[in-house]
């Protein structure tokens, strides 16, 4: 009993050192940059916050705010064109990447609102010719499509449509085609490019034209948005704010990838329409509330921006950034300075 005390506390002392070494190990491989993201002084005004944000490694960016009772507010900081030394314009045409799915859904919406699909057809009677190269294609409902519930494999996520970056004379499809299902249909979740690419397909084949066009016709003319587009070659490139990937010399903004363009004001615009109910009719509302989110993110090579919508205090945050690093900790710090925006204009009510 004499040798107890000191075995106890020599395992401490051991439980001491691992604790500590575990402690400092860790601390190696703490994202340093996005805690300082999170504990700099929060600025009194937006402009401030946007300043700062370039001292996180971006280049340019637009931050649209609608706050009700007051006109939009327009921010910038950096470049529209860091090569040329031109500053962020707030009108400036973005990629707004995955923003569009917000676009999407409402159209399947109205689609379904008006019995021209039905939520609960499998895939398989759009694309008969999709079985046997997508795994349950013929019990994959529309619905699941929506809510990212398919378990279609994301194209995104194969190597080969990166090294086949631009997919210009590829149908991006391919990279999604002949592989194991990720799960069975409606048994899990997991986010995947490839129900919207076919989501966007089912609307081009029920309404006889492009999905631009029938965007066109029920969201943006009845809105008033003018500055939002299907593609680059819709648009003067020089309305297009440069897109630039950390360690690439590189303007990704001459990349043509079919990607949405729009202004912050025109995204912005559309989301409170979404939100508040002035888009969609009541009946609609219930059928979209059912079936997808309110707000959204996008992210391309070059190209990233959050639309958000907060209910507490009425309003409407677009954030347009233009340097990404898909290896890196470029979205989280969108993610941290968006909300460091949202932040000061709680404190400002």
């Amino acid at each position: 009993m004499e040798n107890a005390q000191p075995k106890v506390s020599k395992n401490k002392q051991i439980f001491r050192i691992i604790l500590f070494t575990g402690t400092f190990i860790s601390l190696w491989f703490v994202p340093w940059i996005l805690v300082k993201a999170w504990i700099l002084p929060l600025p009194n005004t937006v402009q401030e916050q946007v300043d700062q944000t370039l001292s996180h490694g971006f280049d340019g960016v637009i931050v649209y705010v609608d706050e009700a009772g007051k006109p939009p507010a327009f921010y910038t900081a950096g470049y529209h064109n860091k090569e040329q030394q031109i500053p962020a314009k707030p009108n400036a045409l973005f990629k707004i990447a995955s923003i569009s799915k917000l676009y999407v859904a409402v159209a399947i919406t109205r689609l379904a609102y008006e019995n021209q699909i039905d939520l609960n057809q499998p895939l398989s009677d759009y694309f008969p010719e999709l079985i046997g190269s997508i795994e349950n294609a013929d019990k994959i409902t529309l619905r699941m499509m929506v809510q990212h519930r398919s378990g279609i494999p994301n194209f995104t996520d194969n190597p080969d449509y990166w090294k086949n970056q631009p997919n210009t004379n590829i149908d991006v499809l391919t990279y999604a085609l002949h592989l194991p299902a990720e799960f069975e249909p409606n048994k899990d979740y997991g986010y995947s490019n490839t129900n919207y690419l076919l989501l966007s397909r089912i609307i081009e084949q029920v309404t006889g034209g492009s999905r631009q066009d029938y965007f066109k016709q029920e969201i943006l003319i009845p809105l008033g948005l003018n500055h939002t587009y299907g593609s680059l070659s819709e648009v003067n490139i020089d309305d297009v704010m440069s897109g630039y990937y950390v360690g690439i010399d590189e303007d990704f903004k001459y990349e043509d990838n079919g990607m949405m363009l729009a202004t912050a004001a025109d995204v912005g615009t559309f989301l409170r329409a979404l939100n508040n109910g002035t888009l969609l009719n009541e009946q609609e509302m219930e059928i979209y509330t059912s079936l997808y989110e309110f707000n959204h993110g996008g992210l391309a090579a070059g190209y990233q921006c959050l639309a958000e919508y907060h209910k507490d205090i009425d309003a409407v945050v677009v954030q347009f950034m233009n340097t990404t690093d898909f290896e890196g900790y470029q979205w989280n710090l969108l993610q941290i300075t968006h909300s460091r925006v949202v932040k000061i204009l709680r404190k400002e009510k």
